[in-house]
């Protein structure tokens, strides 16, 4: 397994719309375990694979409580088929914009059905911190960002920031 560097905002990968996979092979399997492997070194919950540059509906998430084993899910093709119509506010961050957080209205609950990483079908119901990073990751899939869900004044300065950050960190 290898740790991959992740693409910052504004990236044009990160806006672009993912391709799906055509079956889970050796190959995604790779990709999966690398993804995983990565979102653990950048100590983050979730990863999809347009963060690290592969334009693939391909997504890892881990939301275990401190102090439990890592319990990583492997997800590809992921689709949201059912969304609660109660919403709730969760301070959202992301690698692909570090340092940064804001308040993002989603869904409570959702149903995602995916292909796992023996390429079976499999669909989970999901609350809570799991259900906002299924959402937060699959935006990723389909170009969109969590300050997307801002005001454009909000959006610019965060975006600004993360611009800042990375060209001093470069």
């Amino acid at each position: 397994m290898a740790v991959l560097p992740i693409l910052v905002a504004p990236h044009p990968v990160l806006k672009q719309k993912a391709k799906p996979v055509a079956a889970v092979d050796a190959r995604v399997v790779k990709l999966m375990d690398d993804m995983v492997e990565t979102m653990y070194a950048a100590v983050g919950i979730g990863l999809a694979a347009p963060q690290i540059g592969v334009s693939e509906r391909v997504i890892v998430v881990d939301v275990h409580e401190k102090g439990e084993p890592r319990n990583p899910i492997r997800l590809a093709n992921p689709e949201i088929v059912w969304s609660s119509e109660e919403k709730g506010l969760c301070e959202e961050g992301c690698l692909s914009v570090p340092e940064q957080y804001a308040d993002v209205s989603r869904p409570l609950s959702v149903r995602v059905r995916y292909l796992d990483e023996k390429n079976q079908p499999q669909e989970i119901l999901a609350e809570g911190m799991l259900a906002v990073c299924l959402q937060h990751e699959i935006d990723h899939l389909n170009g969109v960002l969590f300050v997307d869900y801002l005001s454009l004044l909000k959006r610019n300065m965060i975006l600004r920031k993360v611009q800042k950050q990375h060209k001093a960190s470069a």
